[in-house]
């Protein structure tokens, strides 16, 4: 199974994500926001990150694309979960490198599915 990072600046979403996902055999590391995350990956890997957008101190396509720069995170899948609907938002995120969208409210086999077919890829 997968070590997923997953950021959010709501306690309630960061539980929610890392119970669906650990109950599918995945290890879950929790952030509040892109800046600690940021910190965490300049020292460790992950196979996949799922990151809010709209986040205290770093916002998540900073993140994104911040960790874009890292040499060890170039290639990791980093999916968007966010209320933004919006295209300009999407395009932002693509642009900073985020390789899919996933919008909230969601449903947990969505969440799943979406990391399952992400793993997939990589």
């Amino acid at each position: 199974m997968a070590t997923i990072l997953a950021v959010d600046d709501m306690r309630s979403m960061r539980e929610l994500v890392k119970s669906v996902l650990e109950k599918k055999g995945h290890t879950v590391i929790i952030h509040d926001d892109g800046q600690t995350a940021y910190q965490f990956a300049q020292s460790r890997t992950v196979d996949l990150v799922i990151s809010d957008i709209n986040m205290p101190l770093m916002d998540g396509i900073s993140l994104v694309s911040s960790l874009r720069q890292l040499a060890s995170y170039k290639s990791t899948p980093i999916l968007m979960l966010t209320t933004e609907d919006a295209p300009d938002k999407k395009n932002q995120a693509r642009a900073a490198g985020a390789n899919g969208w996933i919008q909230k409210p969601f449903n947990p086999d969505r969440l799943i599915n979406a990391v399952d077919k992400t793993l997939a890829k990589n």
